[in-house]
């Protein structure tokens, strides 16, 4: 019987630790939490470890095993407050052979460590949301920002939120997770702006009973994108009765889309928060102009913009899809080239959106049609010989935008882009992408040892990323919902995310045209000469011609408005600005306008 309790008992502990071993792995971060499981198997490993000691004191009967085994129980239950002692177990070895006792005795040591341990991390566990809770309990009457993980993009938003409603409640739950080190540095930095830190994740406390008459925002910006759509799901659903309720979802996967439009979102404000379209959007909105004073003068013809991607990672190819459209203004010409290093990154680019790169468009001055000409380079190693080649051989380079996906490569890629084009005696426009706060702001106004100015941006850290005035309170925003509602309902701009892209992208382009000089640009509808009223409606034609071509639309194959088929990202519309009715042409100029 010792033999098998011992063997019983070990198994029990390593069931534990295979359990939350393999909860992890399927997971890629535990529910549960791993000082709960091993209460749990140390409990049972103790119970276990006891039930040959008592069993050798009792009488043999079903009373005396009774006893046993609430005895063990019991003592199971004092050893994880010290209140048992090893010499509980050595008393009754005495008929045990002298190697097993010996194990035996080890491994009850080790157990009886070990429950020690646990006991302290449980107390001290149970003390901070205590503590969270009684810090919670001041901020009933305030409007309060709950954030599902503690991390570096959270903590960025929370601070500019701190720094714009000094009286606001900042709350972060599941604050602990990771490392003891890290764990401590992140609280610290929390506890600056006088945050709360619940241990507990966001689905544990219960902010529903929070003043009705209070906002509650919600943010699910964990590192794990599945993870924050399955949080989300499960809020909606506890939360989607509560009004003065936000929930922003942060990921840019078309599964977190297509879930959170079907859900039943209730009176909840739900957004998905996709930080790659919103980067691009917002450099497009803010420092777009760029694209357009940066481009070059041809005597008797439009201004050439010559716009380079260098990395066709998730930001790269979001913004060469961009450009495609952005690029759409009367008295300029758009060519477009990207770079990268896979082999298949043209066959990947066409794939995604086809018709943008079909031969009967790409490189094809079709009156009324979008304008440009798109040509993918892959392959292409930035250390290496060949991207050097095919870069400089495009002189005329007027815009570049840098984003492969890791800050120093990102820098020593726009350093060395500056250099290839001073040999050429040029002088384009070079953004680069650096997530890191620190380095974006240390590489402000850089220079040479002969202080020759590098004249790089440097865009997309976290603080600018993460601020209220990009997530929560954007001016695009705002203009994307005027857009809007000029042809739908407001609440369709929230549930689909195509009115949300589209409108947005309707905006950014309206601020580039009047900054252009558009003839008509800054005037409300009804006050456009007919002049006016068919350059608008034009340029907006084509403009949302490259759009839809970007997001993977084609000709449907008929005019006939039956034939469009969104499922299929089909659309009859898809036809140079002269085959469209007149109604299809005042929507342009409807949209297109101020």
């Amino acid at each position: 019987m010792w033999l098998r309790c011992l063997i019983i008992s070990v198994a029990c502990v390593l069931f534990a630790l295979g359990f939350y071993a393999v909860e992890h792995r399927l997971r890629k971060r535990s529910r549960a939490n791993i000082l709960y499981i091993m209460m749990a198997g140390v409990f049972a490993a103790t119970f276990v470890l006891f039930l040959p000691v008592y069993s050798a004191k009792m009488t043999h009967t079903v009373w005396g095993y009774a006893a046993a085994v609430f005895m063990s129980l019991f003592s199971a239950v004092r050893i994880f407050s010290g209140g048992c002692k090893i010499s509980d177990v050595q008393g009754a070895l005495a008929g045990c052979a002298d190697r097993l006792g010996d194990v035996y005795t080890l491994w009850a040591s080790i157990l009886f460590v070990v429950a020690l341990f646990l006991t302290v991390g449980f107390v001290l566990s149970f003390f901070k949301n205590i503590s969270a809770y009684l810090k919670y309990i001041g901020l009933k009457n305030r409007d309060i920002y709950v954030f599902s993980q503690l991390n570096s993009r959270s903590l960025a938003l929370a601070r500019d939120i701190r720094a714009n409603h000094e009286k606001a409640g900042i709350v972060f739950t599941d604050a602990y997770r990771g490392s003891k080190e890290n764990a401590e540095k992140w609280t610290a930095r929390a506890a600056t702006i006088g945050a709360v830190c619940f241990k507990k994740p966001i689905l544990a406390v219960n902010f529903k009973k929070h003043n009705k008459n209070k906002t509650l925002y919600l943010f699910t910006i964990g590192e794990d994108e599945m993870e924050n759509v399955d949080l989300a799901l499960r809020l909606i659903d506890g939360y989607k009765t509560r009004a003065h309720t936000n929930l922003y979802v942060f990921s840019q996967k078309l599964e977190s889309e297509l879930l959170l439009t079907a859900v039943d979102k209730g009176v909840l404000k739900v957004r998905r928060i996709n930080e790659v379209q919103s980067l691009v959007n917002r450099i497009l909105f803010e420092q777009g102009q760029v694209l357009f004073e940066s481009a070059r003068e041809v005597p008797g013809s439009d201004k050439h913009i010559c716009a380079v991607v260098v990395g066709l990672g998730n930001r790269g190819t979001e913004m060469l899809k961009a450009l495609t459209w952005f690029g759409q203004m009367d008295g300029y010409r758009l060519e477009l080239h990207g770079f990268d290093k896979d082999p298949l990154a043209k066959e990947k680019f066409t794939v995604m959106a086809p018709e943008l790169m079909d031969e009967k468009y790409n490189g094809v001055d079709i009156p009324g049609e979008a304008r440009y000409q798109i040509e993918i380079h892959p392959g292409m190693e930035v250390q290496g010989l060949k991207f050097v080649q095919d870069i400089t051989a495009i002189a005329d380079a007027t815009y570049i935008f840098v984003a492969l996906g890791n800050d120093d490569v990102n820098i020593r890629t726009a350093v060395r882009l500056r250099m290839y084009y001073a040999r050429l005696g040029k002088h384009p426009v070079i953004q680069a992408v650096v997530y890191d706060s620190r380095r974006k702001k240390a590489l402000e106004g850089i220079c040479n040892y002969s202080n020759q100015a590098y004249d790089i941006q440097f865009l997309g850290d976290t603080d600018s990323s993460y601020a209220e005035r990009v997530i929560l309170d954007s001016e695009l925003e705002e203009q994307a919902l005027q857009r809007h509602l000029k042809w739908g309902a407001e609440a369709g701009f929230w549930t689909y995310e195509y009115n949300y892209r589209s409108s947005a992208a309707a905006a950014i382009h309206m601020r580039a045209r009047v900054n252009c000089g558009i003839a008509g640009a800054d005037k409300k509808e009804e006050d456009l000469t007919p002049q006016e009223r068919e350059i608008i409606e034009s340029l907006e034609h084509r403009r949302w011609n490259a759009y839809m071509r970007s997001e993977g639309y084609v000709y449907s194959g008929s005019k006939d408005k039956s034939s469009r088929n969104d499922l299929a990202k089909m659309h009859h519309d898809l036809v140079e600005y002269e085959a469209l009715d007149d109604a299809e042409k005042r929507k342009d100029s409807r949209i297109g306008t101020n």
